[in-house]
């Protein structure tokens, strides 16, 4: 059975690192002695050690162990064997080049689907969708592929944000973005807002947090759903 939370932010302004996320990650991982992290979203500032690290403080307060999947000679190997995987936050283009390049995107989809409980949050999220170009992060690499895992059935725009009438900007708003994206695509997404998440038990997929989310179609205009809904395209 597939249980998988893609988290829209790790750290919600003036809070802790994925303290809003604690009882989601203590149920997701409740089987799990010890997680793999895979790091290679953070393009500089931190090293994968470093970055490991400080996501091994975290879930040492739950009694889980974390090894950053960089550690591995083997990392296909490494991630058969896991009892838990997740994926942080940086840049998707970034990510999605490692992935591709070390032959670890189908694999690490297989294993998910597979029932391996699965975190991710922000970068790590756009993976779950059909592919990564909805994303906000500037492509400072250029991947191989856009295609991602494809553990739900649309795209993911992380830390989506509503247009502030306040603010005196003429560019572009991330609703804009999303049109544009439909114009020349058909896949749906949705807009996950900081402090929400989308959840997957099995084949129920449902949206969750403190927020509601913005569904996008091309051709119509987004909707929002409450924390609790089911998605089905």
């Amino acid at each position: 059975m597939k249980k998988i939370v893609l988290a829209s932010t790790s750290t919600l302004y003036g809070e802790s690192y994925l303290a809003y996320l604690r009882e989601t990650i203590v149920d997701l991982f409740q089987h799990s002695k010890e997680i793999i992290f895979i790091p290679y979203a953070r393009p500089g500032g931190i090293s994968h050690e470093a970055y490991t690290q400080n996501v091994a403080s975290f879930f040492k307060e739950l009694n889980i162990g974390v090894k950053g999947l960089h550690e591995f000679a083997a990392p296909t190997h490494a991630l058969q064997q896991a009892k838990g995987i997740f994926t942080g936050g940086g840049n998707t283009f970034l990510l999605v080049k490692a992935l591709h390049e070390l032959g670890l995107m189908a694999g690490l989809k297989s294993i998910v689907e597979q029932g391996t409980p699965y975190l991710g949050t922000s970068a790590g999220s756009n993976i779950g969708g059909v592919n990564m170009q909805t994303t906000n992060d500037m492509p400072i690499v250029y991947p191989p592929s856009f295609e991602t895992m494809g553990l739900v059935p649309f795209n993911i725009n992380a830390h989506y944000l509503d247009p502030d009438p306040t603010l005196k900007h003429n560019g572009e708003t991330r609703e804009t973005r999303i049109r544009e994206f439909h114009v020349f695509n058909t896949i749906p997404v949705v807009g996950l807002r900081e402090g929400s998440w989308i959840a997957v038990h099995d084949e129920v997929v449902t949206t969750e947090g403190s927020r509601s989310s913005r569904i996008f179609k091309p051709n119509q205009e987004p909707i929002e759903i409450a924390p609790g809904t089911q998605i089905q395209f």
